[in-house]
């Protein structure tokens, strides 16, 4: 395909992402698309996502993947990815125009497109890892799961101190265990779904706070994501479901969808309401929430017990943690997660 590359629609710290313009009369996609580029040398990730898509396949509820190439602009080689670009923006998104809460009905026709792409990715043997409003969505009121930097084969084993995802939507098992398997993406709706309703984090977490007290939160305490009140009763169920600690009980997406907040029979697509009106057209990454796929190192030690010799224990994990800082944006991840 000839193209050019046209306006920005935003950049991480490996990667660009620009609307295509297609030259000459190419018609080879369907518009609108974007590139999201990364220079040779650090074409790693973006390459991986590339991967992920092809293995992924086809499903209405992921964005599509148009293929790649290589381009030299101004002396300097660049690796391409060419992704369907949303034409009404993130939920993200959606939730700030309309004023930090979306109608139930809504909520429950995009829950339900989130469970049935998620089901889609773990029966393919994958876990998207980063689940959260900024990467789904919205094309004329349907939805699509977007952004796969960070997906991992299920079962793939990683180093003890190496963390993935948003720090507001991971689970217990995955603070405790480093464990990131289909049920940390099921928390991790619920997280999403309590945000469509509320406009909020479903962990309530103030200005000052640190890393350790969060991680406690979800990891070591008892404490679970607060369920909004004003959510039907059906809609309360079905986060409890997702708010399981033990991530072994936890419902699969396979469950979900038969769950009566989402089942298909219970949705009255008559009565719903209608597509939300469009933000300006963005692409796939919800700048500068994209900076979820941002790799960073932690510390690669343990905590050492003079008595016991070094520790692995949840409280040990947490430790490491520790930051200096006070005040952190729990809806982004940049700057602290490993991924390799």
């Amino acid at each position: 395909m000839n193209w050019v590359r046209g306006e920005s629609l935003g950049s991480g710290t490996f990667a660009t992402v620009n609307i295509v313009v297609p030259a000459n009369g190419s018609t080879r996609f369907p518009s609108p698309v974007a590139v999201k580029s990364s220079d040779s040398d650090n074409a790693g990730s973006l390459q991986h996502e590339k991967e992920i898509f092809d293995r992924l396949g086809s499903s209405p509820y992921i964005i599509k993947c148009f293929g790649h190439d290589h381009t030299v602009e101004n002396g300097e080689e660049f690796y391409n990815v060419f992704l369907e670009r949303a034409t009404e923006g993130s939920l993200a998104d959606q939730v700030k125009k309309h004023g930090g809460s979306l109608p139930e009905p809504f909520v429950r026709r995009c829950t339900r497109s989130i469970v049935e792409g998620l089901k889609h990715i773990h029966e393919q043997g994958f876990v998207h890892c980063d689940v959260k409003l900024q990467n789904v969505l919205v094309f004329d009121g349907e939805v699509k799961i977007a952004d796969f930097g960070l997906a991992k084969e299920k079962g793939e084993k990683q180093g003890k101190c190496e963390f993935r995802g948003t720090p507001l939507f991971m689970s217990p098992e995955s603070v405790n265990d480093n464990e990131y398997e289909p049920p940390a993406d099921i928390w991790a709706l619920g997280c999403a779904v309590v945000e469509m309703v509320t406009g909020k984090p479903a962990w309530d977490v103030s200005n000052g706070s640190s890393i350790w007290s969060l991680m406690i939160r979800i990891g070591v305490g008892e404490e679970l994501p607060k369920i909004p009140e004003e959510l039907s009763e059906e809609g309360k169920d079905f986060l409890e479901k997702c708010f399981v600690k033990d991530s072994k009980n936890r419902w699969s997406a396979e469950m979900h969808l038969k769950h009566p907040f989402i089942k298909v029979d219970s949705l009255s697509y008559e009565k719903v309401h209608q597509p939300l009106p469009s933000p300006s057209p963005r692409t796939h990454f919800d700048f500068p929430d994209w900076a979820s796929t941002v790799m960073a190192s932690l510390p690669s030690s343990l905590d050492f017990d003079e008595h016991s010799g070094w520790s692995n224990s949840p409280e040990s994990r947490l430790r490491q943690l520790v930051t200096d800082k006070t005040s952190e944006n729990w809806s982004e991840s940049d700057g602290w997660i490993s991924v390799r």
